[in-house]
């Protein structure tokens, strides 16, 4: 489901957050969960070769990746660390971003206070995240597609809908929240949503723990792939600051 930023509505909602963080040269930005760098040299361009971009994640395959895919940038540094635990000093991040990873973490709450440890006063910091409680999957069978999106919310992603709690969140944290925004992600094409959101292989994760029918369940995925097809789902952003 992180690849639902690879869709046109998913880049023009990362374009948007990254424009929002007003990043400038010479700026220290962290990207925490920045997984393979995609969007390390878009911040690496912004804030110069008198800047620093840090790059944060704890798989370190997708930290390979990103190495490689900021080879020649001298200024950006790939960081092994835990978001709840973030491997930078206290106060010397200008600008902050977190995309697509809080509803995964442990305790949401603890990793915005360590952004906020991390963070100077006056920094900015994006957030985004899915609300999965808002997924719909177009069907005849309308009690099947519920049931798809009761699984996808209860078993597959930790913290589902936390997209519609970020201000809030943020707020407790101690940050002032600036904007918040929703978009929306819609899908028409059955083989991209398919592997986008998981459709099949969640569905084969729902039957196998006895949560959707078998019968019920193949013939719902086989009547999605047969006609027009619809998926959406809303992702929130939010800008704060410190």
């Amino acid at each position: 489901m992180l690849r639902a930023a690879a869709s046109d509505t998913g880049r023009a909602y990362k374009q948007r957050l990254l424009e929002s963080l007003d990043v400038r040269l010479g700026h220290t930005v962290l990207d925490v969960g920045c997984g393979p760098g995609t969007d390390l040299p878009a911040l690496a361009e912004r804030v110069g070769e008198t800047g620093t971009v840090i790059g944060v994640d704890r798989d370190r395959a997708m930290l390979e990746q990103a190495r490689i895919r900021t080879a020649d940038l001298r200024w950006v540094e790939v960081r092994e660390g835990d978001a709840h635990a973030l491997p930078v000093e206290p106060g010397t991040v200008d600008r902050a971003k977190v995309d697509r990873v809080l509803m995964h973490v442990a305790e949401p709450s603890d990793v915005l206070a360590e952004l906020r440890r991390a963070t100077r006063p006056g920094a900015r910091i994006g957030l985004a995240e899915p609300d999965w409680d808002t997924l719909v999957v177009d069907s005849e069978d309308l009690d099947t597609s519920r049931a798809f999106t009761r699984f996808t919310t209860a078993e597959v992603v930790r913290h589902a809908a936390i997209g519609r709690g970020l201000a809030r969140l943020a707020g407790r944290a101690g940050f002032r929240v600036e904007d918040v925004s929703a978009v929306t992600p819609v899908f028409l094409d059955f083989r991209e949503a398919d592997h986008t959101l998981g459709l099949g292989r969640n569905l084969q994760r729902a039957i196998d723990g006895g949560h959707i029918d078998p019968a019920r369940g193949r013939d719902w995925f086989a009547g999605l792939s047969e006609g027009p097809f619809y998926a959406s789902f809303t992702l929130v952003s939010v800008v704060c600051s410190r």
